[in-house]
């Protein structure tokens, strides 16, 4: 079954953005756009199962967790996903999330050198390139730096973790066997990805150089939101982080597409996640909520409007 979904540009007419927690300070912001600024919310695509994904689209999302099987617990109840254990070597499982057999989403145990730099539980994003070395030297050109450069990951594919000028890390992906999610745009499968930093001159110029991205900045109450397309289908979005999310690092957030999101919220809370930002209406667009799992991973869910 396929869905329609909305370009999903944050179209925003009044809507209070973020409380989010991360162990640190909370913080909200309103967001307003004059409604004459406001683009059509009734532009719809259709995202059915595919099994390639175009160079510069967000593929994969990755839990990064320091309890592998309580977070897949939490995943599998909160989303309704199969789980399908992939061996990784002496000990380690890498937990491939799935839905109608095909994968959307997956979980590992942190490395020992992650937590020795205090990064605290969270979801890698994956974006798809046609050579993860190129992207790397690339990223490297325009001011980022290499975490951990090109390597093979069997034959699934080969990938690089980044981080860009402005902080945020994230992966890139060169699919061989594995393309990454092969569902997108309905529940229980990605269907945003969102940039929050503090240089957004700085990440835009970075991004739409490195992935040749599209960009598309709204203003309004003296802030930006930027839409980010790989052709004309937008899949991210940027924000800026105020002087209120002190402590709060750059950082990529996945966005989970769900059925109801009061109900999604309401388990995720009853599996023992917990609100950073409640759920709450984006006037045209949906109803969305940020939310932290019990190992303190942060995600989003959206459950787009019908009207």
């Amino acid at each position: 079954m396929t869905i329609e979904i909305s370009d999903f540009r944050f179209q925003i007419a009044d809507f209070r953005i973020r409380n989010a927690e991360f162990g640190m300070p909370a913080w909200s912001r309103e967001f307003r756009i004059p409604n004459s600024k406001i683009p059509n919310c009734k532009e719809a695509i259709t995202m059915p199962d595919f099994d390639s994904l175009p160079p510069g689209t967000f593929c994969w999302p990755e839990l990064s967790t320091t309890d592998q099987n309580a977070g897949v617990a939490f995943y599998r109840n909160l989303f309704g996903w199969n789980v399908n254990e992939q061996p990784m070597g002496p000990g380690e499982m890498y937990s491939m999330f799935e839905m109608r057999g095909r994968a959307v989403a997956a979980a590992y145990t942190m490395r020992p050198e992650e937590r020795q730099h205090g990064a605290p539980p969270h979801w890698n994003s994956y974006v798809t390139v046609t050579k993860a070395d190129d992207a790397a030297k690339r990223a490297q050109e325009l001011g980022g730096k290499v975490l951990a450069p090109a390597f093979d990951v069997m034959d699934a594919g080969r990938m690089a973790i980044l981080q860009d000028p402005t902080g945020a890390i994230f992966q890139v992906w060169e699919p061989k066997r594995h393309t990454g999610a092969r569902i997108l745009g309905e529940p229980g499968a990605l269907c945003w990805t969102e940039l929050a930093t503090r240089d957004t001159t700085t990440a835009k110029k970075f991004y739409t150089s490195l992935f040749g991205w599209k960009e598309k900045t709204s203003t309004g109450a003296g802030m930006n939101y930027t839409e980010f397309s790989v052709g004309d289908t937008p899949g991210a979005g940027m924000m800026e982080m105020n002087a209120q999310m002190t402590g709060v690092p750059p950082h990529w957030m996945p966005y989970f597409m769900v059925s109801d999101c009061e109900a999604s919220a309401s388990k995720a809370k009853e599996l023992g996640g917990a609100f950073l930002v409640p759920p709450t209406d984006i006037p045209n667009v949906g109803r969305f909520a940020v939310i932290r799992d019990p190992q303190g991973a942060v995600f989003a869910i959206f459950k787009m409007s019908r009207s």
